[in-house]
């Protein structure tokens, strides 16, 4: 039987890839510190250890306890505008967790390492994006994933490791923790409109993002170690068609339905196009219809219905107080001196 590890499998991209693992046979062992994740997430049938991918000796143990087929990586802190005032915390837990997992993997031999990185590493000015663009992350978290992605190479290179990496985007659905302030708009807005809340945009609203609906990313990030033309290539994963973040909003506020009552906060530095290319990606896995953006919305909407508003976290410990966006500034607790 096919071993896979499931890192971030309590949170919501790795909960929705665990149970596709389940279903494609696997026997899947889930590493998750339930920092952004919930126990309600796993899979029933899944074994779930709770611990970080830092904790290196723990990831040893378990790669000697239960001979890994497979890992799948998708543990991390994906606040992309965050990044900017987290650095130390971004690159422990999205950069140095990684290597651990990639230390094991050379130690105790797998036979391939999946891992979620994004298109944060491009950076801006670059639309479509494609996977032969040349990476300019602009934010630490975009450094930190292009970081792993090179690390992986360079592990093929001079180890024989093999890898499959996705960068998917905007990716929303059912399990998505919708109290999280800083990152996951769609979950953001029906948070606040389950809350009475005026739902918040930094700048005008015309940012433009392509929004992917979980069931067009899991299943591709499960079963791709049964495609022989993915080992060892990049992917860019995800939905084709860019929406502005004014027509989300509209768009949630239908779905959920609310007025559709919006507040424009100070704009933040952040990228203002991005969506990318996905032939690579259809070339290899099949040309599979998507779902379109008012039939996903439509899903999670039930889903966060049914399961009610969550508090917004509030983020301990920032490292850089400076340029943070007010609304951030206002919440967040520091430790900068």
């Amino acid at each position: 039987m096919e071993v896979s590890l499931v890192t971030g499998g309590a949170g919501f991209m790795g909960a929705h890839v665990a149970e596709h693992l389940l279903a494609l046979g696997h026997k899947v062992v889930i590493l998750d510190d339930l920092s952004g994740g919930f126990v309600e997430n796993l899979p029933d049938r899944a074994i779930f250890v709770k611990g970080s991918i830092l904790d290196y000796a723990l990831i040893d143990q378990l790669f000697k306890e239960h001979s890994f087929t497979y890992v799948y990586h998708l543990a991390a802190y994906a606040a992309e505008g965050l990044s900017h005032f987290i650095k130390r915390f971004n690159y422990q837990n999205n950069l140095i967790g990684s290597v651990n997992l990639i230390n094991a993997s050379l130690n105790h031999p797998i036979k391939r390492f999946v891992f979620t990185s994004s298109i944060a590493v491009y950076g801006a000015g670059q639309v479509p994006m494609t996977e032969d663009m040349l990476p300019v992350p602009e934010d630490s978290y975009g450094i930190a994933k292009l970081a792993v992605e090179q690390e992986l190479k360079v592990s093929h290179e001079m180890f024989g490791l093999d890898y499959v990496v996705f960068r998917p985007h905007n990716v929303y659905g059912e399990k998505q923790n919708i109290g999280d302030r800083y990152r996951n708009v769609v979950g953001i807005f029906m948070n606040q409109l389950l809350q009475g809340q005026s739902m918040t945009i930094f700048g005008d609203g015309s940012q433009q993002r392509a929004f992917t609906h979980i069931n067009d990313v899991a299943p591709v990030i499960a079963n791709c170690v049964n495609f022989p033309g993915a080992k060892n290539q990049v992917f860019n994963l995800g939905a084709d068609i860019p929406h502005s973040v004014n027509d989300l909003a509209a768009i949630v506020a239908a779905a959920m339905g609310k007025p559709c009552n919006i507040q424009h906060l100070e704009a933040r530095n952040e990228v203002k196009i991005a969506f990318s290319d996905h032939s690579k990606a259809t070339a290899v896995f099949g040309n599979k219809e998507k779902t379109s953006l008012q039939r996903g919305i439509g899903l999670m909407a039930e889903w966060v219905k049914k399961n009610g508003a969550r508090e917004s976290s509030v983020f301990e410990g920032i490292e850089v107080a400076r340029n943070m966006p007010p609304s951030w500034a206002r919440v967040t607790r520091s430790t900068a001196v």
